[in-house]
């Protein structure tokens, strides 16, 4: 009888064990997004090597790497990697800055370095470059980041062989929000007032924006459905807050209620399964509207196969295939020497 008694207790103390774990798990994620933060993070970094992965296959011979070059000695995070054609000898070619996606709380410029290759090879010097991530680093960090590495490239102009005259930001997904935000506020100073920012270089010396798959409205990003939970994390984590809808100082992260006629020329494009799309359609419209120059490609939606989140990184599909070519042809334009 003793025996049953102490195997009752136990199954006791184990129930009432798990149920307070559970209670402290629970409240965790209620208190702070760093439990899902990091959850995430997880999945979407395995993402991003296997993405890198596939696009080796692509990658050209005849590609120079320089990497893990530190752009703000002040910032453990500031570190990017400039990729060149290596038959280009001494000529200045034109600047492609590339961040890199995931959620604004993962990723890093390894998962985009292959990519880079790939432009380079046409001609261009492209840097790829790493970022402080949230739940750590909140808006608009990361977009004094990318001024900061603005600041350096166009700084080292001579010694990385390339044109501070003629520079494209470009990204995907967070990326994509983000070079679109440093783009909006090199054009417009009240904008980089607002998100206190310093451009680095002059509206004149940016060429063109490219801009794949990214959220340019934080106050539009769909809360309800499958995907609600994770935008909520993303957000919580970027701005910092847990009620972000109503964070006057997050409002500025909304870079399409901001972009207007100086923003610089633009390539747009999403997937047709792409849960941002819309965000994508809503800020080239808004740019055509307000006079601006765009280059959009969307596709039906009714397109087979179904075009997911950050299909452009896709080569072996026809349409990553046609994104690559389009955005060249973009680049070949906006940054044509006079």
């Amino acid at each position: 009888m003793r025996a049953r008694n102490s195997l009752t207790t136990v199954i006791v103390v184990a129930v009432i064990f798990a149920a307070v774990a559970a209670s402290v798990v629970y409240i965790a994620f209620q208190i702070s997004p760093w439990p899902s933060a990091l959850l995430l993070r997880h999945e979407f970094n395995k993402g991003g090597v296997a993405m890198a992965r596939a696009l080796g296959r692509h990658v050209p011979a005849g590609v120079a790497a320089l990497t893990d070059q530190h752009y703000d000695p002040a910032d453990g995070d500031a570190w990017l990697d400039v990729f060149a054609p290596a038959s280009a000898g001494e000529r200045a070619l034109p600047l492609v800055v590339w961040v890199h996606g995931g959620g604004w709380l993962s990723g890093a410029k390894a998962d985009v370095a292959n990519y880079a290759r790939i432009i380079a090879a046409k001609g261009y010097v492209v840097a790829s470059l790493d970022y402080s991530l949230a739940p750590g680093a909140r808006f608009p960090t990361p977009v004094r980041q990318i001024n900061a590495a603005l600041r350096y490239l166009t700084a080292n102009a001579k010694r990385l062989h390339l044109d501070p005259r003629r520079i494209v930001l470009a990204g995907d997904s967070a990326g994509a929000h983000l070079a679109a935000v440093a783009a909006n506020a090199i054009a417009v100073p009240e904008y980089a007032s607002a998100i206190g920012v310093v451009p680095a270089v002059r509206r004149a010396q940016l060429a063109g924006v490219v801009l794949f798959c990214g959220a340019y409205a934080m106050d539009r990003l769909p809360l309800a459905g499958p995907f609600g939970d994770i935008v909520r994390t993303m957000l919580w984590s970027f701005s910092g807050h847990a009620d972000f809808r109503n964070d006057p100082a997050f409002a500025t992260a909304s870079v399409l209620n901001f972009a207007g006629p100086d923003f610089p020329p633009a390539f747009l494009s999403a997937g047709n399964a792409d849960p941002l799309a819309p965000q994508s359609v809503a800020l080239a419209d808004r740019l055509v509207a307000r006079g601006g120059r765009v280059e959009r490609l969307f596709f039906p939606k009714d397109h087979q196969p179904p075009l997911r989140h950050e299909y452009q990184f896709d080569l072996d599909g026809v349409a990553g295939r046609q994104a690559l070519a389009a955005m060249l042809g973009f680049l070949r334009r906006v940054t044509a020497a006079e």
